[in-house]
């Protein structure tokens, strides 16, 4: 039986406060000491950054997406982010865009893959704003998110030691919103293939809506082959309907959506600064690395 942990007295929870304290002011002097030159004047501030969120009924994604952003703070202290929706949750972007009036910004799309949104609606938002922020690539496909996928699964008890017999029977379902623009599948296909080459078993893209194969598609097309272990690895930035019906239809595990993980701060900040770095003629939704 394990020993029970000793109380702590009040001068060690004293001190750990404080050090929360230090390590809280310290991030922020960090933020606003990179705003200032060695030469003592103030650098100019940097272009804010817009979190763009498709938007769901479900309370979670609004929090998924609020952690996010405070990811983002945490990783680049003195960094404006912001939050703006496409739809049914507050803020919508436009309403963001228009309170920051004419401060250069760039919107970083919270989008897995090219399609209607990335193409169309937030290009069309962004041309109406007054300071026609810039827009970044969706943040798929890309080596970051196979790291968020691949630690989800492990969460859900994925175990990359496996032996033969096992891993001939494993597979996993990567399960993604879907769309009707072929960009898009191509690529959820590339992540896949990213994937399977982190897992070393097959993975297969499959679709809530708009799309083929549906889930129930790929998992009997993958028992067929005696693929009866099959994940389900939730390829969706926060939870939502669509996240919940995948999941409940896995024959073994179920992943979380990629949610706030630190991999994905850094996706966003790779983002922005790949946007920046882009002559602004250049078209940035076709990156993908």
């Amino acid at each position: 039986m394990t020993a029970p942990n000793p109380p702590r007295d009040e001068s060690t929870l004293h001190l750990d406060s404080t050090a929360n304290l230090m390590n809280s002011i310290s991030s922020r002097l960090a933020g606003q000491l990179r705003l200032v030159s060695l030469s003592g004047r103030r650098r100019p501030a940097p272009p804010a950054l817009v979190l763009v969120a498709h938007g769901s009924r479900d309370p979670r994604a609004l929090d998924t997406v609020r952690a996010l952003g405070d990811r983002v703070r945490e990783l680049r202290p003195g960094l404006p982010v912001h939050l703006g929706h496409i739809e049914l949750n507050e803020p919508l972007l436009p309403n963001t865009l228009a309170a920051l009036g004419d401060t250069p910004a760039v919107l970083v799309p919270l989008l897995l893959g090219r399609g209607y949104h990335v193409k169309q609606d937030i290009p069309e938002m962004a041309a109406a704003a007054q300071a026609r922020p810039r827009v970044a690539a969706p943040l798929g496909p890309h080596p970051l998110l196979v790291e968020t996928l691949h630690a989800r699964l492990v969460e859900a008890g994925w175990r990359t030691a496996m032996d033969d017999t096992t891993r001939r029977a494993t597979a996993v379902v990567l399960a993604a919103a879907g769309s009707r623009d072929p960009d898009s599948a191509a690529d959820t296909r590339r992540t896949a293939r990213l994937l399977a080459g982190r897992l070393g078993v097959p993975v297969v893209p499959a679709y809530a809506s708009a799309a083929a194969p549906t889930v129930t598609t790929a998992l009997r097309a993958l028992a067929t082959r005696g693929r009866r272990r099959v994940a389900i690895a939730s390829y969706f930035t926060a939870p939502g309907r669509f996240a919940t019906q995948c999941a409940e239809q896995a024959p073994w595990i179920a992943s979380a959506p990629l949610g706030a993980h630190e991999a994905m701060a850094r996706l966003v900040l790779h983002r922005y600064d790949q946007t920046l770095a882009t002559p602004a003629t250049t078209q940035p939704h076709l990156a993908s690395a």
